[in-house]
């Protein structure tokens, strides 16, 4: 049975969507509100942009900044949480034999900037290993603390992984960090509107977050918030006017990142109305459409490892709104070589309609299913992927 709140978004009801993850889906309500914002753009573009739009992204701000228990004053708007990877570590000021702190479980893209900001000055990318599975919270922290030196100067930490779905005990372990001397930058691609977010208490030296994926707001909407004592020395991955253009009333840090060029800013403007009405779809607000989820993904991990007898990898402690399994033994060949796409996460859309990743992670690498859990997910919906599963032949699944 279809869960009753799927009417909201405009998804494809022939496709099983549990990959909510990767991008998102904006509902339809939200849609229309960026449409109107859209509309007033281009009925008067100079006047939307030169003379409204400052004021529009102070108002937004200030609504995300109560969302995320945060001062307005410490929040930018980004593309993306890898956008606000890049301020901050290209902002940095590296030496050769410096050293940037990750975990094997962070994120392509963003391991990428750290990867080329070190090479330009021979500093170097220290990547931990995180196990996965993991029997609770301590093997994360320790495992984090194993990579610390005299010569870390960062450390690039995911709040909810991306590959194994895992929240990490962010709190706990930017103030382990912390008392070493070390900032952390926190990537929290996947926090936002999945697990209870008070950035202004967790204050690491900087916070970035995707607000197109579990708050729902349109492509484009993300924030980065900045310590104040560190906000002097960020700059925005596109230098704009704001570097030389001082506004009245408003900090160098807000005038270098509110006006990136020509965009159009109606995702960052469409925010509030996301929060609001990520509120109100039910009763109990953020906090229980938060739980809804989470126990929605555990139930389908425990339905899918029931299937397959697959022993479950971390407790659901550490789950919000996603949940990563093992692939069953069969299905565990090695890929085909220069595969862009995962040959049964290619058969699960194409051949049974399902749109999951399917990811290889690990050394040495496996096959992990990753599944997503939003309000217009149903149980139904882990059901049909184990059926799908089940129908495709190990041969097939190079």
């Amino acid at each position: 049975m279809p869960s009753p709140h799927s009417e909201h978004w405009t998804l494809d009801p022939d496709v099983v969507f549990l990959n909510h993850g990767s991008f998102g889906a904006c509902p339809r309500a939200v849609l229309e509100v960026q449409a109107e914002w859209r509309a007033r753009m281009e009925r008067q573009p100079v006047q939307f942009l030169w003379r409204d739009l400052p004021d529009l992204i102070d108002a937004a701000r200030n609504d995300l900044a109560d969302f995320l228990k945060s001062d307005p004053a410490d929040l930018v708007f980004v593309a993306n949480a890898t956008a606000g990877v890049n301020a901050v570590v290209r902002s940095l000021h590296l030496s050769p034999g410096d050293e940037l702190l990750t975990t094997d479980h962070d994120y392509n893209a963003c391991r990428n900037v750290l990867a080329e900001a070190a090479s330009r000055v021979g500093a170097k990318v220290v990547v931990v290993k995180v196990p996965f599975p993991l029997r609770d919270e301590t093997q994360i922290i320790e495992a984090i603390l194993s990579g610390v030196t005299p010569r870390t100067r960062l450390a690039m930490i995911d709040h909810v992984t991306s590959p194994t779905a895992l929240v990490f005990p962010i709190a706990k372990i930017i103030r382990a960090l912390e008392a070493h001397g070390i900032d952390t930058l926190v990537d929290g691609a996947h926090a936002p509107g999945a697990v209870p977010l008070d950035v202004g208490l967790l204050r690491p030296a900087y916070y970035t977050g995707n607000l197109h994926k579990w708050v729902c707001a349109p492509k484009g909407a993300a924030f980065l918030w900045a310590r104040p004592d560190r906000q002097d020395a960020l700059r925005p991955p596109i230098m704009s006017h704001g570097e030389n253009t001082r506004r009245l009333g408003r900090s160098a840090y807000h005038d270098r990142f509110d006006w990136p060029g020509t965009l159009d800013p109606t995702a960052w403007l469409s925010v509030p109305a996301a929060i609001k009405w990520g509120g109100s779809l039910l009763p109990g607000g953020w906090q229980e459409l938060r739980d809804r989820n989470r126990m929605l993904a555990s139930a389908g991990r425990a339905l899918i490892a029931g299937r397959f007898n697959l022993t479950l990898p971390c407790p659901n402690e550490l789950l919000a709104s996603m949940a990563t399994l093992p692939l069953p033994e069969p299905l565990q060949q090695p890929p085909i070589d220069g595969a862009r796409f995962d040959s049964v996460q290619i058969k699960l859309h194409s051949d049974h309609g399902i749109e999951v990743p399917v990811v290889r992670w690990g050394e040495p690498k496996r096959r992990y299913v990753r599944i997503s859990a939003q309000a217009y997910n149903s149980t139904e919906d882990y059901r049909a992927l184990a059926e799908a599963i089940m129908r495709i032949p190990s041969k097939g699944a190079r």
